[in-house]
Parts: structure tokens; C-alpha cells; sequence
């Protein structure tokens, strides 16, 4: 595995690269290593700012030669937001390095988690949470989905949805006590009765039954977690109830 000296190498790299090209104004680190020292496992995530008008691919492909030529980098796969574009790398010792550009006009903090290196940002524009009621209709949409798929015998895609179902009812828990709701950022700082009710949810089988008994604690945590839904809950809860009935008609 990497070590923090190796993320640490690739980070001074990149950096002084992007600090002597001219088309390149503004640098910034962001993730868990914004604003503090990460852990030993953290991911390197950078992002600049490129004068408007200049090619932006055009960069990204000149840093990607780079990192492959210096690092041995391995281009995963990139994610276009607005008009940023973001690459993720794979490096040997399973360093992921998440970089990004954007056009200088649109070089801005989307969250909480990102400090300035050099150059300007543009007004911060944080990307905001999902309300309760769309996480509280993701889970119902997935129970729906979870069911129908156990009914067709199609027990691998249930435990996709019954799986679903818990962790937009975490998200939910986590969003009513003010914690982060992406990617499962809080669930580990939910109350400890919280997380023992997600673990009955926990599917431990393909069994038709035992998909049947994890996809009724999913949706006994989702009801436990409605928050600012109640109305919108006691509508759809009852229905989810009888969904997880064992026979239906």
C-alpha cells in the first residue's frame, strides 16, 4: 500500500507543475486533506483553476502524460461537472488521485472541504444536501423495486434494492442530526441504537426469506427516521409495511 510520503510526493509534484504553467491561475486541495491531515488511507484530490479560453482537456491530457511518465499513473475513468472535468488515477500502491480543472471563472469551493493554494476562487457555491423528502422517496422507490425483484426471483438485484433502502435510511438519520449525508460520510457517527438497527437490515443470505426479513428492518428504520416527512410518512409507510408481508397477492 502507499505510504503518506508517496501521496505526499505526488501532491509536490503536481503542484509545482501547476504552479510554473502559465496556463494554470488557481490551486486548491480539497477532500479530507482541506482541512485536516487525513488519515493514513486518504485519497489525494487537487483542483485548478484554467484561464478562460484555454483548452481544458487540453490540460488535463498534458498533466495525465505527466503522471503517467513520472508515476506510472492509470486513468480510471472522468466525471464532467458543469464545466469542470474531474480524472481519477489509480497509482501503484493503490493511490487514488482524484484531479480536476475548471475554467478560471468558474473556479469555486463546492463544499465545506477545500483551501485555497494559490491564485483566486470565485464566490463559493456548496452543493447542497438532499432533502429529507428526496431521500425518504429514493428508499420507498427502492423498497417497491427490492419486492417486485424477490417476487421475480431475482434475488441478487433485490439485494441491491433492499440494500438501497438502508442506506437512504441512514442517509435520512443522518441528515436530522446534522451530518454528512453523501456517501455514507456520517453513518458511522449515527447513535450506536441507530447502527444496530441498520445491522438487522443487513441481508446475510439470498434466501427469498431472509431478503424478506432485511428488507422489513430497512423499512421499520426508515420509519423510525421520517423527521421533518411525518405526513408524507404516514401515507407510505403503511403501504411499505404490507409490502413486506410475506405473501402477496
Amino acid at each position: 500500500m502507499f505510504t503518506i510520503d508517496d501521496r505526499n510526493r505526488v501532491r509536490d509534484h503536481v503542484l509545482e507543475r501547476a504552479r510554473v504553467d502559465v496556463r494554470v491561475v488557481a490551486g486548491a486541495v480539497v477532500g479530507s486533506l482541506a482541512n485536516s491531515e487525513g488519515d493514513r488511507w486518504s485519497d489525494l484530490d487537487l483542483t485548478f483553476g484554467v484561464s478562460d479560453g484555454i483548452s481544458i482537456g487540453e490540460v488535463l491530457d498534458d498533466f495525465t502524460n505527466d503522471l503517467r511518465s513520472e508515476f506510472s499513473a492509470t486513468h480510471l475513468f472522468d466525471l464532467p461537472s458543469g464545466a469542470a472535468i474531474y480524472r481519477v488515477f489509480l497509482l501503484p500502491g493503490c493511490l487514488q488521485f482524484d484531479l480536476s480543472f475548471a475554467p478560471a471563472s468558474q473556479f469555486r469551493a463546492l463544499g465545506p472541504e477545500f483551501r485555497l493554494l494559490f491564485g483566486e476562487a470565485a464566490e463559493q457555491a456548496h452543493v447542497q444536501p438532499p432533502q429529507e423528502q428526496q431521500l425518504f422517496g429514493y428508499a420507498a422507490h427502492q423498497a417497491l423495486r427490492a419486492r417486485f425483484c424477490i417476487e421475480r426471483g431475482r434475488l441478487w438485484q433485490a439485494e441491491y434494492w433492499v440494500s438501497g433502502v438502508r442506506d437512504y435510511a441512514l442517509s435520512l438519520a443522518c441528515h436530522r442530526r446534522g451530518l454528512p449525508a453523501f456517501h455514507g460520510r456520517g453513518f458511522d457517527l449515527l447513535p450506536p441504537e441507530v447502527r444496530h438497527a441498520a445491522t438487522d437490515a443487513l441481508t446475510r443470505s439470498l434466501d427469498r426469506n431472509e431478503l424478506l426479513r432485511a428488507l422489513t428492518c430497512a423499512v421499520g428504520l426508515l420509519a423510525e427516521e421520517t423527521g421533518e416527512v411525518q405526513e408524507l410518512a404516514r401515507k407510505v409507510v403503511p403501504q411499505l409495511r404490507q409490502l413486506t408481508q410475506a405473501t402477496l397477492q
